[in-house]
């Protein structure tokens, strides 16, 4: 067998390499350690160890499988994590002991009632499933969605104005910004008008998403300073975003595992990436966009392409199925993805249920 392209699909495998992939990765999630021929041969591959290795090298060279040297056992790539993931991973549903647990442990919570504390919710979340699945919990949370009551730019003098935003909740965002030489009370009044007419009543977030469609309005409607002040006050309110926490617990787990020294540089590079709030909610921010359980191994993210860490997460919603945010498990690429995904999926839907209506 010869494969010639990089990175292919399943359908360009043969049956025999299809199956030895498989439980080359297979064996490497359960152990974290590379898989030579022998062990695939005991493991009831009817071939000799020297036609898994001819298959093993292709699998190589066509970029799922990797080796440290010529001789030593092989472990997945990234992009055969990937490409298991998608077509071979088979994914139960989550154990009835782990389920009483999600649901004793969060129904507590849940009732509270009203005026318990949404950050307990989500810390206890997030702490339970890095307890049940291993690497690091992480989970944002809700994007605060209170409508918008009134906003006004406010010229402060020396070239600043203060962009005020009021919600109905009674919250007010100040931030200040710049202005362009010339502005003019009347362009602030311009802007503050042309805002308020589209963003009254409406949750920012959602108004801001849409207004990218209306900048080219504002853009023959006002002149150029006016919109400019609308482009730069929209993108300076927050909506409470600012305000987000995200709560990360079960960093120990990520060290349990790492023995070699390039492992414990890789869980270093993971801890600096965790402290990045703003960037890691992003990235959950778009896991609640897709509403489904999502995968990002390694280079797929930005964020963990240097420590080559894998992320499974999962929206939280209420029941009018608003995405409220999202929850999930950081750890090594070699996670085991069918029993974590649905720990994520499950855990995600009790909170949702739990927090439903309790949205800040």
């Amino acid at each position: 067998m010869s494969l010639l392209h990089p990175s292919p699909g399943l359908a360009t495998l043969d049956a025999r390499a299809r199956d030895i992939f498989r439980r080359v990765v297979e064996n490497y999630l359960e152990t974290g350690e590379p898989v030579g021929s022998r062990t695939l041969s005991r493991g009831g591959v009817a071939l000799s160890p020297a036609s898994i290795r001819n298959t093993m090298q292709d699998l190589t060279l066509a970029g799922l499988l990797a080796s440290s040297h010529a001789s030593a056992g092989r472990a997945p790539t990234h992009a055969g994590l990937r490409l298991f993931v998608d077509g071979l991973l088979e994914v139960g549903d989550i154990g009835e002991e782990e389920r009483r647990e999600i649901d004793a442990r969060l129904a507590v919570l849940g009732g509270q009632g009203p005026g318990r504390n949404v950050e307990e919710a989500l810390d206890a979340a997030s702490s339970l499933l890095s307890g049940l699945a291993g690497g690091a919990g992480i989970v944002a949370s809700p994007v605060r969605e209170a409508g918008v009551r009134h906003v006004e730019f406010v010229a402060l003098g020396g070239g600043q104005a203060l962009a005020v935003l009021v919600a109905d909740d009674g919250t007010v965002e100040n931030r200040l910004m710049g202005l362009a030489p010339g502005v003019t009370a009347s362009t602030l009044q311009e802007a503050s008008n042309f805002l308020n007419a589209r963003l009254k009543g409406r949750a920012l977030a959602e108004a801001r998403h849409e207004m990218k469609g209306e900048m080219e309005v504002a853009r023959r409607e006002l002149d150029a300073a006016a919109a400019r002040l609308v482009e730069e006050g929209l993108a300076a309110w927050s909506g409470g975003e600012r305000d987000r926490n995200l709560i990360v617990r079960g960093r120990a787990n990520l060290l349990q595992d790492a023995q070699a020294a390039e492992d414990l540089e890789r869980v270093r590079v993971l801890f600096d990436d965790l402290e990045q709030k703003e960037q890691l909610i992003g990235l959950l921010d778009d896991v609640g966009a897709a509403q489904g359980v999502r995968i990002f191994i390694g280079a797929e993210t930005r964020l963990f392409s240097l420590s080559g860490s894998a992320v499974i997460a999962a929206p939280y919603m209420s029941g009018r199925q608003r995405v409220l945010g999202a929850i999930g498990v950081i750890g090594p690429a070699r996670l085991n993805y069918a029993r974590v995904i649905p720990l994520v999926d499950y855990t995600a839907r009790v909170l949702g249920r739990i927090l439903d209506g309790q949205e800040t």
